[in-house]
Formats: C-alpha cells, sequence, structure tokens
C-alpha cells in the first residue's frame, strides 16, 4: 500500500531525512532539523536512546530504503529477490539495482532536486536512453547508455536554469555528464564504494533473511 503520509512525517519518523524536498531537506526550514521527534502527541516525550529490538531495527532500516528510493513494498522486495538469484554479494548487488533505476540516475545527474520530481521527469517523457524515449522510472540503465533531455523539453519551465543546477550537483564517479548538449553517460556499474548511501544493507539483508 501506498503511504499517503505528508513527506516531512515520514522523515521525522524514521528519524533520517530522506532528500523528499530537495533543498528545503539542505535547509534550515527541514522538519526534522525543528522537530527531532517522531510525529505525534507523544513524539516530543520519547527517549531518544531507547533501545530497540533486532527486528525493529531490521524493519526501520528496510523502510528507510524503501522510501528513500519511493518504491512500494512489492517492488523494494522484488528487487531485493532479484539481487538475492544473482551470483554474488547480495548486499551490493542490491545497492547496484536500486542506484541503476532511470529516475534514480536521473537524480544522481542532476536534473532533478528530487528523486520524487525525477520520477515525474521520467513519467512525463522528458527523457531518452540511447536516443530512444523511455516513461519507466524502473528502467534498467546499463554501462555505456546516454541519458538525455528531449530537445523539445529543454524548452519546458521544468528545464529553466538545469545547468546550473547540474553543475551543482555531486555526480558520482560511475557517472559522467557532458554540459555541451546535457548528456549524462553510465561509465561502469556503481561499487559501493562509489555509492554515496546511508542505507545499512546488511541489516536489509537479515530482515528479509530471517
Amino acid at each position: 500500500m501506498k503511504n499517503i503520509d505528508p513527506k516531512c512525517k515520514q522523515c521525522r519518523r524514521l528519524g533520517e531525512k530522506l532528500m523528499f524536498k530537495g533543498e528545503r531537506c539542505r535547509s534550515a526550514k527541514c522538519a526534522l532539523s525543528r522537530r527531532n521527534y517522531i510525529p505525534g502527541f507523544h513524539g516530543p516525550k520519547q527517549r531518544p536512546n531507547a533501545k530497540k529490538s533486532d527486528y525493529s531495527r531490521q524493519l526501520a532500516e528496510k523502510q528507510k530504503a524503501r522510501k528513500q528510493y519511493l518504491l512500494s513494498e512489492r517492488q523494494f522486495r522484488n528487487i531485493f529477490d532479484a539481487a538475492a538469484k544473482k551470483i554474488g554479494n547480495t548486499e551490493e548487488l542490491l545497492l547496484k539495482l536500486l542506484e541503476t533505476r532511470l529516475d534514480n540516475i536521473v537524480y544522481r545527474l542532476g536534473f532533478a532536486l528530487s528523486r520524487s520530481e525525477a520520477r515525474q521527469l521520467v513519467n512525463h517523457g522528458h527523457f531518452t536512453v540511447n536516443s530512444h524515449g523511455v516513461n519507466i522510472p524502473s528502467y534498467r540503465v546499463r554501462a555505456g547508455m546516454v541519458i538525455k533531455i528531449r530537445e523539445a523539453s529543454k524548452r519546458k519551465k521544468k528545464f529553466v536554469g538545469v545547468e546550473a543546477r547540474i553543475k551543482n550537483a555531486e555526480i558520482p564517479c560511475w557517472l559522467h555528464m557532458n554540459m555541451e548538449d546535457l548528456s549524462g553517460k553510465v561509465l561502469h556499474d556503481p561499487a559501493v564504494k562509489d555509492i554515496r548511501s546511508n542505507i545499512d544493507t546488511h541489516v536489509i539483508v537479515e530482515f528479509y533473511s530471517r
């Protein structure tokens, strides 16, 4: 079931910034910075150092990852199952499958300020992959593929000032941005050390291995 709670409440409930609102999350206006406790009447009275059970800790980590990448429970479980079936380290493969989604790469390249904005832009068909239009956020982008803004979309209000936004973006080393034609290329599959993540995938594997 889709979580329809206000985005800031979701961050406060997990106690971590999920960067739903882009620059606002980095500013003093961030709800978690102003009210660093869980939502609800008893929120301010919570014990900050209360011990959590292993299950509670594992569930919270899984929920954090799922919400951060804007996935439903079924979508996240399917990605985990796909990682578990592959040969290799499940923790690394899970992160790789999450990071190589088209909506996440659009966000990482700086085309959007948040993953939710990136997903909306992909859904509306503003991007091409290897010159073919793709409007599926979960599309798996592989090494060597090139992502570009559609020529017709460059005149849209959403992309006004996109060059400045990209210049300020912290683009990971496994991606390359060509500022001349505003195209991004996947240089290679991301390694764990290449991914800026606050997700403990080991705990998630423990959760699904119960």
